[in-house]
């Protein structure tokens, strides 16, 4: 018989409460800000990131979760015996956590020989951030407690992922031109402009979406974007940062428009946080 473990990371944006009640192990990044070492989730929480965020002027920089981390991670899976280890990470692209996890599955076989045959580990891609590869791991969950096999949902989720898509707002260019997200002078003008652009994650890639002016905009031409791409009825999931006004008015403009409200929330993490500033406010989605 099955016994399925669904590991995920912190970039995920799972709240707490769904971590508890379907037992998902959520593995921390490490962030490094103002000379101090933090690791959110497990020592402090995202609202007091955020603090410590606007405290300082420096940007953030993030700890991948390192081959020798996930040798240990999968060590200790298997002695509770597990049998299958399902692993949605980090977007590859702008994370080696993805990599790492794939090479630290021959080095656990060698390590421990005793497990080859009798322990699978598959680690997938989730070729975003937050609730783009979040609620797709919750989808995971809910199948393994239907008594689903760990072939049936490593299908669906590989089916799934390539189809994900977020659009987000992001309020301040602040901390997306230190980290290179859009180019330093282009966000310092954008600032000075009130220019708030709206990114596009799908398939790995974050670009440059639209642009507006002015937050008043922002939420009811990121909405109509969303609708646009999405595949009509499904469900989709609103992200925020440290301003949770976002979510009513999120949720009141997307249900007047579909008929139907928001299955889950996410706030975002200090992973996120840290290239996109504190105060974002989005939607992750399943493409048409």
């Amino acid at each position: 018989m099955q016994k399925i473990k669904l590991i995920t990371d912190a970039a995920s944006d799972l709240s707490r409460e769904d971590e508890l009640r379907y037992r998902i192990r959520v593995i921390p990044f490490s962030v490094v800000l103002g000379g101090q070492t933090y690791v959110p989730r497990a020592e402090i929480d995202n609202d007091a990131f955020y603090a410590l965020m606007l405290q300082h002027d420096d940007l953030p920089k993030t700890a991948q979760v390192t081959p020798g981390e996930f040798v240990d991670i999968y060590t200790q899976e298997a002695q509770a015996g597990n049998t299958h280890l399902i692993l949605v990470l980090i977007n590859s692209e702008g994370s080696a956590t993805y990599g790492n996890a794939v090479m630290a599955v021959d080095m656990f076989f060698d390590e421990h020989p005793e497990y080859r045959g009798r322990v699978t580990i598959t680690p997938i891609d989730g070729m975003g951030y937050s609730g783009l590869y979040g609620q797709p791991v919750l989808d995971a969950a809910r199948m393994i407690e239907e008594g689903r096999d760990a072939e049936e949902i490593v299908a669906y989720l590989t089916d799934l992922m390539p189809r994900r898509q977020i659009y987000f707002g992001i309020y301040s260019l602040k901390w997306a031109g230190k980290s290179g997200r859009i180019p330093s002078a282009a966000a310092f003008i954008g600032d000075k402009l009130n220019l708030k652009p709206i990114m596009k994650i799908l398939d790995r890639q974050i670009t440059t979406a639209a642009k507006v002016r002015g937050e008043g905009k922002l939420i009811e031409r990121l909405c109509d974007m969303v609708i646009a791409d999405m595949a009509p009825g499904s469900p989709y999931s609103l992200i925020y940062g440290n301003d949770p006004e976002v979510l009513p008015e999120l949720e009141r403009i997307m249900t007047a428009k579909l008929g139907y409200g928001p299955l889950n929330h996410y706030q975002i993490s200090a992973v996120i946080a840290a290239n996109a500033g504190p105060k974002v406010s989005g939607i992750a989605f399943t493409r048409k």
